[in-house]
């Protein structure tokens, strides 16, 4: 029965996938409509050559379902993922699942051909586990984008506010401050170009609060957001801005300090894994075989 069936779901498989191919052919192009920019312009060129591609092959043939899927805290949750990934500017939601609904049907496509080519006679199990890992493939991108990016922020961090600290302390105000480490080191840091968002949204009107806090919603980061709460406290305060930022500035060196120690004695705990399972059994083999050998051999 189980291998009547088999044959039964490949074909299955292999129509719809036929069928999603053919009225996407014919269907009206709506991607100007799915392509809902906030600024209207044109997504920037992504790095990754992956999301270049993938970009035209969502258009062609999974964006129209990708409009579909209405459920909002999805899409919240996709766009916070996009916002603190720093993809913001190069995909939007819609895109972001037409991908995942590309590479969740594609892998389990080209694994059919080759189980049909080659004769490897995969199980159902393997052809979902593909398709699970296609699905993926967007949000494990984001995630890795946003994990260096906080990692880049928060090794640059203390040093970006020394610098503010002395740049207020020679008479520059806090906006102009972040003007002038922006102009020596903007392309260079992750954190230089998400400062030069702040200066972009006082620009365009925002008070240096609301500025302030949009850069801790984008790196979603407790130090960042550690930090635009002193600067925004001492602001409604009155205090001397460059005493508080050299004072920030301490508690973060301090606080990655303190990080750095823990990673150090973590780390002294996992080497213990890799030595329990390879080198300790080697070592008895080493020291204890010959003994069982002349036991075994009657010496």
């Amino acid at each position: 029965m189980g291998s009547n069936l088999l044959p039964m779901l490949y074909i299955l498989i292999a129509g719809v996938s036929i069928y999603v191919f053919v009225s996407t052919l014919f269907a009206k192009n709506e991607d100007a409509k799915a392509l809902q920019w906030a600024s209207g312009n044109e997504p920037d060129k992504s790095k990754s050559g992956l999301i270049e591609i993938s970009r035209s092959l969502t258009h062609q043939f999974t964006i129209q379902w990708a409009v579909k899927v209405k459920n909002q805290a999805r899409r919240k949750r996709i766009e916070k993922l996009l916002l603190t990934s720093g993809l913001s500017s190069e995909l939007n939601v819609d895109e972001f699942i037409g991908m995942q609904i590309l590479w969740g049907f594609l892998f389990p496509i080209l694994l059919l051909v080759l189980n049909y080519a080659l004769s490897y006679d995969y199980s159902p199990l393997v052809f979902i586990a593909f398709a699970i890992f296609g699905w993926n493939i967007p949000v494990s991108h984001a995630n890795a984008n946003r994990k260096m990016r906080q990692t880049s922020v928060r090794i640059d961090l203390p040093f970006f506010i020394d610098l503010l600290a002395l740049a207020t302390e020679a008479g520059l105000d806090f906006q102009g401050g972040i003007q002038r480490i922006v102009e020596r080191t903007r392309g260079k840091s992750v954190l230089a170009d998400e400062l030069n968002g702040v200066l972009r949204d006082i620009t365009l009107g925002s008070s240096r609060s609301q500025a302030l806090r949009s850069l801790a919603n984008r790196l979603d980061m407790s130090e960042v957001s550690s930090f635009v709460n002193v600067v925004i406290d001492a602001d409604s305060t009155g205090a001397s801005i460059s005493k508080v930022l050299k004072d920030q500035s301490n508690q973060m060196r301090l606080e990655r300090f303190v990080r750095a120690e823990k990673e150090g004695a973590a780390a002294s705990q996992k080497i213990l894994i890799p030595l329990m399972i390879f080198i300790l059994p080697a070592v008895f083999i080493m020291v204890f075989a010959p003994v069982a050998l002349n036991f075994m051999q009657g010496k």
